[in-house]
């Protein structure tokens, strides 16, 4: 047997032997975020070290992604085991809405927690003169990723205010960081962002020119319906924003898989809770997940771990 041959079969039998504790020493969360100037990766990040800190024989990964969609799609592939995602979006890809970017229903996720809404961001630059939706017709906007959540938000708010993409003059499918740098350059009129409070792209453009805040009225939102809700959008999120815009939110969500382990889940959704001061600091989002609202009104069933932690607490009867 030569070297090489000796070498190779020495490397099969350590393999075989390994005892548990290093066969554990493999365990790997994979956490499936978004852009790295939105609100689901500085989250996921802090959400990240908090795993690898408090959880024995595990390493984490924070992913940067298109976000909602193509999360959904990875947890289905078994590609990641935890996702944040639009609650639009969930329930597109549980239902197996190919419109939506799924072209099969996702029957392996499973909802960890409900957590912070996200709120629709539309900003134009105060030289379009856009100030309304209608003022949006002939005008350039970006809307998100290509079958991103932003973008499925785009296209409904967009419908409901009696539009499509065809009444813009251009349409751009941008991440959030990128939207902006054009906006800068006086290269896009508007942006649609779908995202948490106080986002970084927004807020680096407020400051760097000056912006106007487009509201959606609240007979728009009802016309779409669940799981959009009627919101509002605080003066003073943005520099220059002096009033309050109403606006739609949709609830976000933390997703896993069903090949994730119960032991792992009930882990998962227990150190989230334990660590919303952490969240909270990671981003101002952090500070609206909530316990008490974290168990109802996913489309998709909680993961058993999950249902275990929040019978523990009383969240659940």
């Amino acid at each position: 047997m030569s070297i090489c041959s000796r070498l190779t079969a020495f490397t099969v039998a350590s393999a075989i032997v390994l005892p548990p504790s290093a066969a554990m020493a493999q365990g790997f969360i994979n956490i499936l975020t978004g852009g790295t100037s939105g609100v689901y990766y500085p989250l996921g990040a802090a959400i990240g070290k908090i795993y690898s800190e408090e959880i024995p024989n595990v390493k984490t990964q924070v992913q940067a992604t298109k976000a909602s969609v193509e999360n959904l799609v990875l947890l289905q592939q078994g590609r990641g085991e935890l996702a944040f995602t639009l609650g639009d979006s969930l329930k597109a890809a549980w239902n197996g809405e190919e419109e939506a970017g799924f072209k099969n229903k996702l029957d392996k996720l499973r909802t960890i927690a409900a957590i912070y809404p996200n709120y629709i961001q539309i900003v134009a630059t105060a030289d379009s003169g856009i100030k309304t939706l209608a003022d949006l017709k002939g005008k350039s906007l970006s809307v998100g990723a290509p079958k991103s959540g932003t973008e499925l938000n785009s296209r409904a708010i967009l419908s409901a205010a009696g539009m499509t993409y065809k009444d813009l003059g251009k349409v751009e499918y941008l991440p959030f960081a990128e939207s902006v740098d054009l906006m800068k350059n006086r290269q896009l009129n508007a942006t649609l962002q779908s995202a948490g409070l106080g986002v970084a792209s927004l807020k680096d453009l407020s400051t760097a020119t000056q912006i106007a805040v487009v509201s959606v009225p609240k007979e728009i939102v009802d016309k779409i319906g669940p799981p959009f809700v009627a919101a509002t959008i605080p003066a003073s999120t943005y520099a220059g924003q002096d009033k309050d815009v109403p606006t739609a939110a949709v609830v976000n969500y933390l997703v896993t898989s069903s090949a994730v382990s119960d032991d792992l889940a009930y882990q998962m959704t227990r150190l989230i809770f334990d660590s919303l001061p952490e969240l909270a600091n990671a981003h101002v989002a952090g500070k609206d997940i909530k316990p008490e609202a974290a168990a109802g009104g996913s489309p998709v069933p909680l993961h058993p771990g999950a249902v275990r932690y929040y019978k523990e607490k009383g969240l659940l009867k």
